[in-house]
């Protein structure tokens, strides 16, 4: 039920941040001399799709050139408990409903089971920390003995989060020496401020997907799924989920698309995700309302894309887009946006927590509450091409300042430290 996540690790992984970050790189390098060979499990519900594996994509390796014997590992479980804990996900998000009784049987029933499985990863690998990242593992705490640190990495907005659903996983998340969530809004008022740690995510410059792309490769890519790159492209790149609102990004679209007659606009969304069974559903709803718009392009189905991953695709999509867009109701934190902003890209984010972390309206990006407020900034950026580029250099700023990996590495050292 857990498997390893094999991470390939070069000893020049972390040294190339050493211009791009310097003061943060030595920050790292001195407090990880103190943490050598400290044993650290990273435990999280999928190896692939979504920030989460994003983010432990480049975090373990940059632990492991640091000198920690850093793992990652993810869990198998029945596609049941993936849809029950896409509910709990949705809960403490905010939707409203229920579980019912069986519904939580099963989800705890899985942990048990896991419980039961990573009690053989710990003998095997003795750690001194375990990281458990979002809800899905998160009552697996019970297989931890007390010599082991104990951490809760909670990546989802809890800043109005159903308390039926809270209370129910109150008494795991306290047993956790640390709690890390995105912002302060999202510290419930029973957890401790001693065991909270406010953490942002962050993002790798030099994955394939956010290194810089030439604007001709970029072109050429797009130019094979039938996108015109001489005419206006806006974006959104996110998970096929209601809380990314992607039926109010078309309608911004075609609101704006009344006075950019040639507007043309790109949702990529693939779901690779195996914890989220939910966004092929949402997806059919999507298509169906995009009724066959020919400038409308839709990207969900790994098959149909022409290269060996969908990286080089996203990163022509970011490349290439006059706008991006991200329009969600509830957000974490939202890499995508931070992912566009790295581009030098004007974003158009929905007045969620997560982005708002990273936007300051009209000076690196754009808030919106509505539709109608985002096809009018469409329409804005389009006519002013000054206004774009000074947004976008003002975005790049601001990441290189705050949202780059070894801040995030940082933050975690400091952490593992206090063990």
């Amino acid at each position: 039920m857990i498997h390893l996540v094999e991470n390939k690790t070069g000893k020049e992984d972390f040294k190339r941040y050493q211009k791009l970050t310097p003061k943060t790189y030595k920050q790292c390098v001195s407090l990880a001399k103190n943490l050598k060979n400290r044993k650290i499990l990273h435990i999280s519900s999928t190896p692939e799709g979504g920030g989460v594996a994003e983010i432990l994509k480049s975090q373990v390796p940059i632990e492991k050139c640091l000198g920690l014997d850093s793992r990652w590992f993810y869990i198998k479980a029945p596609k049941k408990f993936f849809e029950i804990t896409k509910e709990i996900h949705n809960r403490l998000q905010g939707r409203k409903g229920s579980l019912t009784e069986r519904e939580k049987d099963f989800y705890f029933k899985q942990n048990k089971i896991l419980a039961v499985n990573l009690r053989k990863i710990i003998k095997e690998y003795e750690p001194d920390i375990i990281v458990i990242h979002d809800p899905q593992p998160l009552p697996a705490i019970e297989a931890l003995n007390k010599k082991i640190l104990k951490i809760l990495r909670i990546h989802i907005d809890l800043s109005a989060p159903d308390k039926a659903v809270l209370k129910m996983l109150r008494k795991y998340i306290l047993k956790y020496d640390f709690v890390v969530i995105t912002e302060s809004k999202y510290r419930p008022e029973w957890l401790s401020k001693n065991k909270t740690i406010i953490s942002m995510p962050a993002i790798d410059p030099f994955t394939p997907k956010n290194r810089l792309m030439p604007k001709i490769r970029s072109e050429n890519i797009l130019k094979e799924y039938g996108i015109n790159t001489k005419k206006p492209v806006i974006a959104q790149v996110s998970r096929f989920d209601p809380w990314k609102d992607q039926f109010g990004t078309i309608k911004a679209y075609r609101m704006a698309k009344k006075e950019i007659l040639d507007l043309q606009l790109i949702l990529v969304g693939f779901i690779e995700t195996l914890d989220d069974p939910e966004s092929l559903r949402y997806y059919h709803k999507i298509k169906k309302y995009a009724n066959d718009d020919p400038d409308i392009f839709l990207f969900a189905d790994l098959k149909a894309i022409k290269e060996p991953s969908d990286d080089p695709l996203i990163s022509a999509v970011y490349t290439c887009s006059d706008v991006i867009i991200q329009k969600s109701i509830r957000e974490g934190f939202g890499i995508v946006v931070t992912e566009a902003m790295w581009k030098k890209k004007p974003v158009i984010g929905g007045k969620a927590t997560g982005i708002e972390l990273q936007i300051k309206d009209g000076v690196n990006g754009f808030l919106v509450t509505n539709s109608r407020e985002a096809a009018n900034l469409i329409i804005k950026l389009m006519n002013n091409s000054k206004l774009r580029k000074k947004i976008g250099k003002e975005a790049y700023k601001t990441v290189k300042e705050k949202f780059l990996m070894p801040r995030l590495t940082l933050d975690f050292l400091r952490v593992y430290k206090r063990m």
